[in-house]
């Protein structure tokens, strides 16, 4: 059973390279959520008391600061006179503008939802929409309980009206709710989806927005990609990829970062999805983001970059060809860590390709960085690391294998047979089998399993054979008794040495000249 699993664990044996990379998604869960501060779901529109109002019509109002209670504002919420609505309703707005506890629910219970919703159709009077827009943007930027508060008194349609207002200021603050309500999960957005909201947004988006529109817009656009569960339906979405590709070139960096954060959504499913990204013509661009010295940019560019790598041969060599080989190498050395990590996610699908896509990692000086990630980086870091060799050595040629051997990968794989986290534990096994298996087709496993004595593997080998996880067991005992058994031994002739190194025997007409050299 245990060497049925591990089969199923690797490409060349019993699977093809675009499953090999499929597999890789279920052990980058983490990677995949990753911080949740990462990109914002939600943002409340925060002023100061004191601050002048964004909404022109009320600047007149602004040398006489409004304090009213709560209860005050849903009374002048109900009050017939428009003047004393809109008093109340700016009241309402700066209170829940609070930088610190937005008194939302306090609000909802006051029954302000329904009258700001009502508010949104007096066309008559932007300056009331305007504030009731902004009321309703804050309250839709708390929980999912407070966001449905806003959904179920009809605001989505109404919302949506807004976006054709002559007043950008009210186009603006619409876009911003209907962010917040898009962002709240896969139900909410589905339903902003559904309204037919999005054709309107991408409308918005044009040379001659202003900066702050077009930030909320493709903001706002990012969350109607966002959420795996479900997916949005990609036939709704669709219709962004050729704007992303516009937006790519802008230079605000809050712009790049959310179209890259969209882009990374849209990627981080089927081929047929990177495939209709790839076909935007934007990874030329989207790999140049890599250089970006923005880790808000990098960040989202390098998600999607390696989400685009899952797919299967045929799109990672679009990526490869756009040249992420030669930034990759300063990413793996990024002061930041999730970076690393990433980047080194990122190579590990890369080397699950097929031995062309291997050599080249080779011919970009790749290896021998991702190998000092696999000594000295941070655990998450050396994971992927791990990951990366062990899917070269099951990728690659006999050829390559030796150069990764020659490289110094065997003891840094050996130091993480201690870890704690038995999943990566696995991994190493795998690849230490992998490159043991070469050897063996060489008649020259001496050379590997000498290596891995020398370096302590061989003992820690031997004690995970008390390990509790039984395919661990099961593995390492695979080891044991095909490479490093009495029987084993006796049928290996003495290493040869050549100046006090171990060598292997003149190789295959196929393998490298020298063969091993360590």
């Amino acid at each position: 059973m245990a060497e049925e699993n591990r089969i199923r664990s690797f490409k060349n044996k019993g699977k093809d390279c675009e499953e090999m990379r499929r597999r890789r998604i279920g052990q980058t869960i983490e990677l995949r959520k990753a911080r949740k501060d990462d990109q914002l779901l939600k943002r409340r529109n925060i002023s100061s008391v004191d601050e002048e109002p964004t909404s022109p019509q009320l600047e007149n109002e602004a040398t006489s600061p409004v304090h009213m209670k709560a209860e005050e504002i849903m009374y002048g919420m109900i009050n017939p006179d428009e003047s004393i609505q809109l008093q109340a309703t700016l009241s309402c707005r700066k209170i829940l503008s609070r930088e610190r506890n937005p008194p939302i629910d306090q609000m909802i219970r006051l029954g302000v939802v329904p009258r700001c919703v009502d508010f949104l159709s007096k066309d008559h009077n932007p300056a009331l929409q305007f504030e009731a827009c902004w009321a309703l943007t804050n309250i839709a930027s708390g929980t999912s309980e407070q966001t449905a508060a806003v959904v179920h008194e009809g605001a989505i349609p109404k919302l949506q009206l807004l976006l054709k207002s002559p007043r950008i200021d009210v186009v603006e603050q619409a876009v911003w709710a209907l962010g917040n309500i898009a962002g709240d999960g896969a139900l909410t957005r589905d339903m902003v989806l559904a309204s037919g909201v999005l054709p309107e947004i991408l409308r918005l988006i044009n040379a001659d927005t202003s900066i702050s529109l077009m930030r909320n817009a493709v903001w706002a656009v990012s969350n109607l990609c966002r959420n795996k569960n479900p997916a949005p339906d990609f036939e709704r979405v669709r219709p962004i990829l050729p704007t992303l590709a516009l937006l790519l070139s802008y230079t605000d960096k809050d712009v790049l970062a959310d179209s890259c954060w969209a882009l990374s959504y849209l990627t981080d499913g089927s081929n047929e999805r990177i495939e209709a990204v790839l076909e935007a013509g934007l990874i030329s661009r989207l790999v140049q983001l890599l250089t970006s010295n923005e880790s808000t940019v990098l960040t989202p560019a390098l998600r999607a970059v390696g989400n685009i790598v899952t797919g299967n041969d045929a799109q990672t060599d679009v990526v490869i060809n756009a040249g992420v080989l030669h930034v990759l190498p300063k990413l793996l050395q990024h002061p930041r860590l999730n970076i690393v990590k990433e980047a080194a996610w990122t190579l590990s699908n890369i080397t699950a390709g097929n031995s062309t896509q291997i050599e080249k990692v080779i011919n970009a000086g790749i290896m021998p960085v991702i190998l000092h990630v696999l000594s000295t980086g941070d655990f998450k870091s050396q994971k992927e690391a791990a990951w990366t060799v062990t899917n070269f050595t099951s990728g690659g040629s006999i050829p390559q294998l030796i150069k990764l051997v020659e490289m110094g990968c065997i003891k840094p794989m050996c130091n993480l047979l201690n870890s704690k986290d038995y999943k990566i534990v696995s991994v190493v096994l795998n690849g230490l089998d992998n490159i043991l298996s070469a050897a063996h087709k060489l008649g020259e496993t001496d050379k590997v399993a000498i290596l891995i004595e020398e370096c302590g593997g061989l003992d820690l080998i031997e004690a995970l054979q008390a390990h509790d996880n039984e395919n661990i067991y099961d593995k390492a005992l695979s080891i044991i008794e095909n490479y490093f058994s009495e029987t084993q031994e006796a049928d290996m002739p003495a290493p040869a040495t050549q100046d006090g190194q171990i060598t292997f025997a003149s190789p295959p007409q196929e393998m490298p000249k020298g063969g091993f050299n360590f």
